[in-house]
């Protein structure tokens, strides 16, 4: 089950454990079971601190196994074989199980603690899920905390039963006491927010106390990580306020373009931006969206929670997402059908039908990796060929359980009110319109940028991108912008990140030149 690689890291970890564990597993005679066994064996051979058995209980999903700390409550399930993706989560939950200190600030793990109530949360992921072991590392942190916070991951693909009954269409998904709680990627603070009702009042306050920044960058992704470092190194107050660190980086599978680094995940990129940034004396406040702002000596930026920020100089890094097609049916059947990560949500759709819309390289990377998987594969191409680099649509012509329809506007999307059941699209040419039965739809059509709230305040292109000169600099004094939000072509991680630490520069520049003015009139008004 383990290659020799892994099990060497692995027994690096297992010679960590402080405390004595239990795997207990849920077996059947199938394969899946065989193969859980033959991984638990393994492990349990890798420490004396280790043991196992094969419990009987009919009210557990088979294979499955739950991971205890011997003589206490202490428990976490997975309903599957924790592997893919998820190994890293299983390394993780066999640690703090047996004992290893949890890397939280005190104040956190006290706000755990301290939840009232009883919690049985349950996570659906699928083991191509780049997102998923977040959510899933979250839940089984917290569980450990608190005994009264109960959590199971389950691998979606392999209970298709329990994913249909339960209309599990996107991934990670999570439900707490048997009601969907949350889904999409999701941190412990995140999952404080809703579970721990005045947490945003005292963060909104928590906020406004700060004093100002020299540099205020809103934005954690490639862009933003990038500025914060320069602006830090400069030794001057820096902060980054962000909806989530990473940006759309934690929704790219491979990354293989970013120079002095081969290949890499877009997960493991942004965990490295963050350590990056936090090896700086930079204010880190995440989960945090910014709704307006306010020009001025010390520009203010409002946040959704209430609270606000001031700075000497602002620098906008709010990236982008994922653009919609705007058909009706499309909101309606989001994460029901409607899809826009294939790696994640892909194993949900084993077996069926889906469409793919848009045929530049990631929609026609989609188109591959789902014809993997599904029974079969229709793309729409709103232009009249595909844009994609050669060599991909060679391959995607090549399947043989895809169709690949050109000059098609997607017109509506379908369902039967709890998910999707087809598509409209019109023939360009002709005009006529047609229907296709299918269950998923996911949407590839690139990018808009995050800069609604920016509306009417600084000076926006007709795409909606921050307009920047070559400096970085915004129509708004004191402001900066860099990265995929703004003006600048090829929308590329490394263009980003040379553009936010362009930014920074630039944003220290104006500090100093600021500086010396007000010390000139300082003088003139003394004389």
């Amino acid at each position: 089950m383990l290659d020799a690689n892994m099990k060497a890291q692995l027994q690096t970890y297992m010679d960590m454990l402080v405390e004595p564990i239990e795997l207990e597993a849920y077996l059947d005679e199938g394969q899946k079971s065989a193969e859980l066994r033959e991984l638990l064996t393994q492990i349990e051979s890798m420490s004396d601190k280790i043991s196992f058995k094969e419990g009987a209980d009919a009210s557990k999903r088979t294979p499955s196994f739950a991971i205890k700390r011997v003589n206490t409550e202490i428990s976490i399930e997975f309903a599957g074989i924790p592997m893919g993706h998820e190994f890293t989560s299983l390394v993780l939950a066999l640690l703090q199980v047996g004992g290893h200190p949890i890397k939280l600030e005190e104040d956190v793990i006290e706000q755990i603690r301290n939840l009232p109530g009883n919690y049985e949360f349950e996570t659906f992921f699928s083991l191509s899920c780049q997102n998923c072991p977040d959510t899933v590392q979250a839940l089984n942190t917290m569980s450990i905390i608190n005994p009264r916070i109960k959590h199971v991951s389950i691998d979606g693909a392999l209970f298709q039963d329990e994913v249909e009954k339960r209309q599990v269409m996107s991934v990670p998904m999570v439900f707490m006491n048997g009601e969907q709680f949350t889904q999409g990627r999701t941190t412990i603070e995140a999952l404080l927010d809703k579970l721990d009702t005045g947490a945003a009042d005292r963060k909104a306050e928590e906020l406004s106390a700060k004093d100002p920044f020299d540099v205020l960058v809103v934005g954690g992704g490639p862009a933003g990580a990038a500025a914060a470092v320069y602006a830090a190194r400069k030794g001057i107050r820096t902060g980054v306020v962000a909806e989530r660190f990473g940006g759309q980086v934690l929704d790219t599978m491979s990354i293989e373009n970013f120079i002095s680094v081969k290949e890499t995940e877009g997960p493991k990129f942004a965990v490295a931006l963050e350590e990056h940034v936090r090896d700086y004396d930079v204010d880190i406040m995440n989960l945090q969206q910014a709704t307006e702002l306010i020009p001025g000596d010390l520009i203010e930026v409002k946040m959704a929670n209430g609270g606000s920020l001031k700075s000497r100089s602002v620098i906008l890094a709010t990236g982008a997402r994922w653009r919609e097609i705007n058909v009706p049916g499309e909101q309606e059947y989001r994460n029901k059908g409607v899809a826009y990560c294939p790696h994640c949500d892909g194993p949900l759709f084993k077996g069926k039908k889906v469409a793919v819309i848009g045929g530049g390289n990631s929609g026609v990377e989609a188109g591959i990796d789902l014809a993997g998987l599904v029974e079969h594969v229709t793309l729409i191409e709103f232009d009249n060929q595909m844009r994609a680099d050669e060599v991909l649509q060679r391959k995607l012509r090549s399947l043989p359980n895809v169709t690949i329809i050109t000059s098609a506007q997607t017109t509506e999307i379908h369902g039967d009110g709890s998910k999707v059941t087809g598509l409209q699209y019109t023939d360009r040419n002709s005009n006529e319109s047609h229907r296709i039965d299918l269950d998923g739809v996911f949407v590839q059509i690139g990018l808009v940028p995050n800069t609604e709230w920016l509306k009417g305040t600084v000076d926006l292109s007709r795409y909606g991108e921050i307009e920047i000169n070559a400096r970085g600099e915004t129509s708004i004094k004191g402001v900066f912008a860099a990265g995929d939000a703004t003006t600048v072509p090829y929308k590329q991680i490394v263009i980003a990140a040379g553009d936010g630490a362009k930014a920074s520069l630039s944003a220290f520049d104006y500090l100093i030149r600021s500086s010396v003015s007000d010390e000139a009139d300082e003088k003139v008004q003394v004389a």
